[in-house]
């Protein structure tokens, strides 16, 4: 079970069943630009704010800054190890099989409960476009049975379209996903310079009507809002595990990864800034002044009940940026930004589905799970047997439950994998430390143990039901691992596979030097 897998078997395995290299710095930077902006903003602005009210602002800075510290960390091994798998490879070599195989495991569950979620968050704005154009979709297809739907088609239906493209092609993925990204910047863009000038100050008070720290079990207050935005950040792991699929990955891996973080964490404040300061975020309290969950049956009851008076908060729409507009007298320009997050909201969509299905094309490849998986289709080149299974697990998802369930289930597996390679960077700092590190992480016995601090925080301030979603995961990932990679793993049966074993092998990369503009 604690059998490793060394850094060299690792690069030659992938070398030998590798994926075509594809991607440049800007291609990979988009990707995570387009799986950043998006979930935090366009759907989850409402849950934040009913969490942590106004406070969501240092919700959006406390998730950034966590997300910075692990993001260093993951550039400084997506570098050293430019291979599919994410934190599960990085763990593989580092700390053995049965933690590597732990962290595949919530990682499966981080991309796909995170793809569904978006999906319901998707399905959320595309309803909103409709009705306002004068379009009612009956209930029974527009929500799941939590809402009192039977199955939310539209959700079910973008998932499903997104596994399809994933199926025909990375650079086909990439290509539609860089013109997504420039709708979607352009759309938060004219919502910040329509927002920002009208701001009111009175707006942002009381600014923590929740306090700072949850005491209720329900992800409340300003760190409990940032845990649960958190899962909108997560789209720069999605970067790392594209490393195999990625020219000099050396280079841009830590480019697309930093850069992204970046460009993402200004946009997050600003359109949050422009969303209170506009319109107020001040939690809605139930009839006796109680405290109620957000995606809960008794917030939906008490929205209804206001919308019945002619209010609508912030916190009751399900398309909050839009919504925002419409209030200030916008209504044609609202309904583009419902546009644009109904073109854009999708390549959230693709790169978490893209994410996942590598992690699990990555397991196959090791042997803890079935071959077949692994297999990567001859003309398309990708590999579409695992895509097209996680595709049809993620739509199921996506047709009955709420987005916020979702999206705080699915934190709960992207914190502990971050918590992992925080740790991984410092035993291998310690394992190996003449190891050629393209990208060294500064300052690293700060910034991993920051990393390591953050996680934790952020993973005991989710609501107990998320928290108790991992242990129940990780216990049936236990159950799989010692019934089949047990006994299946190619490390443990000494397989160890080498790029001159197959004939059909791409060579080896050659080395980028200093001055050298070639792509190799």
């Amino acid at each position: 079970m604690w059998r490793v897998k060394p850094l060299d078997a690792i690069l030659a395995t992938a070398q030998k069943n590798s994926l075509t290299r594809t991607l440049g710095p800007v291609q990979l930077t988009l990707l995570g630009v387009g799986a950043i902006i998006g979930t935090g903003i366009f759907v989850l602005t409402s849950e934040a704010a009913q969490k942590a009210g106004p406070g969501m602002m240092w919700s959006f800075v406390i998730a950034a800054a966590v997300c910075a510290v692990a993001a260093l960390c993951y550039s400084e091994l997506a570098s050293m190890v430019p291979v599919s798998g994410s934190a599960y490879t990085y763990t593989y070599a580092v700390m053995g099989e049965l933690l590597a195989w732990t962290v595949g495991w919530a990682l499966i569950l981080e991309y796909a409960v995170a793809a569904s979620a978006v999906s319901v968050g998707w399905s959320g704005y595309f309803i909103g476009l409709l009705g306002s154009w004068g379009i009612e979709l009956p209930l029974a297809i527009a929500a799941g049975p939590y809402a009192g739907g039977i199955v939310n088609l539209p959700a079910l239906s973008i998932a499903l379209l997104i596994t399809l493209l994933l199926m025909l092609g990375t650079t086909e993925s990439a290509r539609v996903n860089a013109i997504l990204v420039a709708i979607k910047v352009l759309a938060l863009s004219t919502f910040i310079v329509l927002t920002l000038p009208v701001m009111q100050g009175a707006n942002f008070e009381p600014f923590a009507p929740k306090g700072w720290f949850d005491t209720t079990g329900q992800g409340l207050g300003i760190v409990g809002a940032a845990a649960t935005i958190f899962f909108a950040y997560v789209g720069f792991d999605a970067v790392s595990t594209a490393a195999e699929e990625t020219k000099d990955p050396q280079r841009n891996v830590p480019i697309g990864l930093v850069g992204s973080l970046l460009i993402c964490t200004v946009f997050y404040l600003l359109v949050a800034a422009g969303a209170i300061g506009a319109l107020g975020a001040q939690p809605v309290p139930g009839p006796a002044g109680e405290i109620l969950a957000p995606g809960s049956s008794a917030l939906a009851a008490q929205c209804q009940a206001l919308a019945a008076d002619g209010s609508q908060p912030l916190v009751c729409s399900r398309e909050a940026l839009a919504h925002v507009l419409r209030e200030l007298g916008h209504e044609r320009i609202g309904d583009l930004i419902g546009i644009a997050a109904f073109l854009a909201l999708p390549s959230v969509i693709l790169i978490m589905l893209f994410g996942q299905t590598r992690i699990f094309f990555v397991m196959a490849r090791d042997g803890l799970l079935p071959g077949f998986l692994a297999k990567i289709h001859p003309k398309w080149k990708t590999p579409h047997i695992v895509t097209m299974i996680t595709g049809v697990g993620v739509a199921f998802f996506a047709a009955f439950f709420p987005v916020g369930k979702l999206a705080d289930i699915a934190n709960s597996g992207t914190l502990f994998a971050f918590f992992m390679v925080a740790i991984a960077v410092l035993i291998l700092r310690r394992k190996d430390p003449t190891r050629h590190r393209p990208f060294k992480t500064p300052m690293v016995w700060v910034i991993a143990p920051l990393a390591i601090i953050g996680t934790v925080g952020l993973y005991f301030n989710l609501p107990t039901d998320a928290k108790l979603v991992l242990p129940a995961w990780g216990a049936l990932g236990l159950v799989v691992y010692f019934l089949y990679g047990y006994r299946k793993s190619h490390v443990g049966r000494g397989i160890i596979d080498v790029p001159e074993a197959d004939p059909d092998a791409p060579p080896p990369p050659v080395p980028h030097m200093p001055g050298d503009d070639k792509d190799h």
